[in-house]
């Protein structure tokens, strides 16, 4: 119902009788709230679906990780227990390599007194009959001799095959020792895989925020005042979603794996005219206002680490201003220690 037609009868009759064209505004606002509530509904049966699904898929993370904590157990189980046999193997072929020495030392002697003994005899051929049984026994010595040099070849050839042995075992195991550590690599090259999906969801398209290579990228032109090391408020609360994640990820990665957060602080090249002393402590104490507030918010402080560039790291040459913008920046990368 329109109210204008009203309005124009109540200039025209002047009777003072604004009652009806004040209901007809109710009833138009009434619909309009009722309309707008129905929105309202809607949009929240939608948001109930869309977060009934995050918490599905939230559950299946949390039995994924308890399932790469059980294969991390069995393998650090296994760990111990191959260093443990390569330790003992490589002690044991030292005892072999010794015993081999030793029994190629008394093979030299032997040999020397072969040659000491054949040269007796050929002396002692041009001796009188009277030497006969000496010569007799010399041959006799000889031939004795001659099996206990054979008897050490035998022993040396054994020693050195238990030593080819040792040898392949060592080797096999240095295998298998460097495939489990490749694992513990890549597992932590998942989780970190794993943290940089959630950072780009937290972050979306968010302005002052990059992707560079396996890093986060902020400008502090978000986050401090011009010059300043002293987070701003507006800084404060675009990381504190970032601090959040980490919580989470320490709370998921095994405590036996060195990981840490590192936060890099640089600067553009134009000389600092502020209370600092050198671009070089500009970077350096913006970094530790970003690890003392991750700090603040819960993160553990064994898994910060803050690092000040000054202007000597650029990512953007030339002297304009878009360049000097994109070099002043705050650096995050999940990395070992």
């Amino acid at each position: 119902m329109s109210i204008a037609p009203r309005l124009g009868r109540f200039t025209d009759t002047d009777s003072g009788d604004y009652w009806p064209g004040f209901v007809d505004a109710l009833a138009t606002l009434l619909l309009v709230i009722v309309f707008l509530l129905s929105i309202f509904v809607a949009g929240q049966f939608a948001l109930s679906r869309a977060l009934t699904g995050r918490d599905e898929q939230l559950a299946e993370m949390n039995n994924r990780l308890a399932a790469l904590t059980d294969e991390l157990a069995l393998a650090e189980g296994e760990n111990q227990r191959l260093s443990t046999e390569i330790t003992t193997l490589q002690a044991t072929l030292g005892e072999v390599r010794a015993e081999r020495d030793d029994l190629s030392d008394q093979m030299v002697i032997v040999l020397g007194r072969l040659e000491d003994v054949q040269s007796n005899l050929l002396l002692e051929q041009d001796a009188n009959q009277a030497n006969i049984d000496q010569i007799t026994a010399m041959n006799l010595q000889m031939q004795a001799l001659r099996d206990q040099i054979s008897e050490l070849n035998s022993l040396l050839e054994a020693a050195e095959a238990r030593e080819a042995e040792l040898d392949s075992q060592i080797v096999n195991l240095g295998e298998r020792l460097n495939a489990a550590l490749a694992s513990r690599v890549a597992e932590l090259a998942r989780y970190r895989s794993d943290f940089f999906g959630r950072l780009q969801e937290i972050l979306g398209n968010r302005s002052g925020v990059r992707i560079e290579g396996d890093r986060f990228v902020f400008d502090t032109d978000t986050l401090f005042p011009s010059g300043s090391a002293a987070l701003s408020q507006e800084g404060r609360e675009g990381l504190r979603p970032i601090a959040e994640a980490i919580v989470q990820l320490t709370e998921e990665i095994p405590d036996d794996i060195d990981w840490i957060i590192r936060i890099d602080g640089h600067t553009d090249p134009r000389p600092i005219r502020t209370t600092y002393a050198s671009n070089w402590h500009l970077s350096a104490a913006r970094a530790i206002s970003v690890v003392n507030w991750f700090e603040d918010l819960g993160v553990p402080p064994n898994r910060l680490v803050a690092a000040g560039f000054g202007e000597h790291q650029p990512v953007a040459s030339g002297n304009s201003e878009e360049a000097y913008a994109r070099n002043r920046r705050i650096e995050l990368k999940l990395t070992s220690r």
